[in-house]
């Protein structure tokens, strides 16, 4: 479903299995829920960086106001769960996110933990950046694919800023290497979690 270029763009070495549009559209409850706390997810995220490094003036500069973006989605969502008289259920374990976290690098001091965190956010904006996508093409309600396209334009931003911000602070050849990494290991970890209509990964 989801045509080569787009997947080169974004750097992901596999595509989303096509079932998940549909899957995710016979529970719009469920999906809207899941991705309501990703969205939050994404503001706190965003909120413990600035703390952890303030000295990062940039970093400091650029993430604050992804956090006011983030929260916005996040109550974005909740209006469109009212809209359409669903609920916002219990936060769900995230499995793609602690896969990735658990495969990021421990131990190397305050600078390391930076580049695996910037890789790792980078690595979870593109994937849902291509999930957003899809939902903008194939979900049979054409207000939803509207609705789900300005998120898939917000995600591509995200996912560059944390590319650019890795960049800024770690020499360029020491980040492509990493990357590479995340986006090998990612590419298995899809074809190893289950295809869930309930989740945003």
């Amino acid at each position: 479903m989801m045509e080569p270029a787009t997947v080169q763009m974004l750097n992901l070495r596999l595509p989303t299995d096509p079932r998940w549009v549909n899957l995710a559209e016979m529970d719009l409850e469920e999906i809207l829920t899941d991705h309501a706390y990703c969205e939050q997810k994404a503001a706190t995220s965003c909120i413990s960086l600035i703390q952890g490094y303030p000295d990062r003036e940039e970093l400091v500069r650029e993430l604050a106001p992804i956090v006011t973006e983030e929260w916005g989605h996040f109550r974005a969502v909740l209006a469109e769960l009212d809209r359409r008289g669903l609920k916002l259920g219990r936060q769900r374990k995230d499995e793609y996110v602690n896969a990735l976290m658990d495969f990021s690098k421990k131990g190397g001091g305050r600078d390391a933990a930076l580049l695996e965190r910037l890789l790792i956010f980078a690595l979870i904006e593109a994937r849902s950046c291509e999930r957003f996508r899809l939902m903008s093409l194939y979900v049979s309600d054409e207000e939803l694919r509207k609705w789900y396209h300005k998120f898939m334009v917000a995600e591509a931003g995200h996912y560059v800023l944390f590319i650019e911000l890795a960049r800024k602070y770690f020499p360029r050849d020491v980040v492509d290497q990493r990357w590479k990494e995340y986006l090998a290991f990612e590419a298995d970890l899809m074809t190893k979690l289950e295809v869930r209509g309930d989740r945003m990964h």
